[in-house]
């Protein structure tokens, strides 16, 4: 066990401690990147949406032709016992499924009779630190090199990290992903724009990841009467917007305040986003909580 994940783990059956978990280096996730993984935020030991985040497993599972190779019961047992192990009320459970270790490398699917590869851990679910959102924080903009399936959650995210860590060298929280003159998403995370009080979202394609937190906040937004455009949302709008906002299970809503060494609206978080932070809470403390 270590700070971040808790014993026991997962792996292909077995709940086993961390340090006596391995997997054969001819694995394909470790050798090509090849397989999937879902994270579920769990609030007070009550996982979040859980039968949505199954089915975004289940989709990512098809996209790439694996089958899944635990029936949505047993998914669910496994993500319990992780949950009800784990030492932490708020925890985010992290589920990989890879297509197996052959007895060779070769970049066609190995024979039906190689057994996928599953792992799961429950790590702690930290948010962001209150005097991170009063001040918000920093991002800068890149161009978006990703494959055209971003829509799939899958593990090859080489691309999303070299952007994280060019927005990390520059001293900031963000790299946005900018694509054909369009925002679509950040590294880690959605990605809302704030224009005139309407909030507008990139739509779902196959050029994004839509998480379910984005969901949220359009959820929240309806609920409220917040006026919501969700369409495709340009560069020069996004430096033109009076607010910018990541999301995600982590960040929540927090606001971006400088987008490439320049002040977003006035420099600091602004009405919208401060609203929806605070519809956020109440909504988790509500209706997350209890499943």
């Amino acid at each position: 066990m270590t700070p971040f994940v808790a014993d026991p783990v997962y792996l292909n059956g077995q709940f086993l401690p961390l340090a006596e978990a391995g997997v054969s280096p001819l694995d394909r996730g470790f050798l090509y990147g090849d397989g999937v993984y879902e994270v579920i935020p769990v609030y007070s030991r009550q996982a979040f949406r859980l039968d949505e985040h199954l089915d975004r497993l289940q989709a990512t599972l098809a996209g790439i032709k694996l089958v899944s190779p635990l029936a949505i019961a047993d998914w669910q047992a496994l993500i319990a016992r992780l949950i009800a192990a784990a030492p932490w009320d708020d925890q985010s459970i992290y589920l990989q499924v890879t297509r197996g270790a052959d007895n060779k490398r070769d970049h066609a699917f190995p024979p039906a009779s190689v057994a996928p590869t599953v792992f799961a851990f429950a790590s702690p679910l930290v948010t962001t630190a209150a005097a991170v959102r009063a001040s918000g924080v920093s991002a800068i903009t890149v161009p978006d090199l990703r494959w055209s399936r971003c829509d799939l959650k899958v593990i090859s995210l080489l691309a999303n990290v070299l952007a994280r860590q060019q927005a990390v060298d520059q001293g900031c929280a963000e790299a946005l992903l900018i694509r054909d003159g369009y925002l679509k998403e950040g590294a880690a995370s959605n990605i809302f724009v704030v224009k005139d009080g309407v909030l507008l979202a990139p739509p779902k394609t196959q050029l994004m990841l839509p998480g379910i937190t984005y969901e949220v906040i359009l959820e929240l937004a309806a609920r409220h009467g917040q006026p919501t455009e969700v369409r495709e949302i340009t560069e020069a709008e996004l430096r033109a917007a009076d607010e910018v906002w990541m999301t995600s299970s982590t960040k929540e809503v927090l606001a971006i305040t400088r987008l490439d060494g320049q002040p977003v609206g006035y420099g600091r978080p602004g009405p919208v986003g401060e609203r929806m932070w605070q519809w956020y809470q109440d909504f988790k403390n509500t209706v997350m909580r209890k499943g």
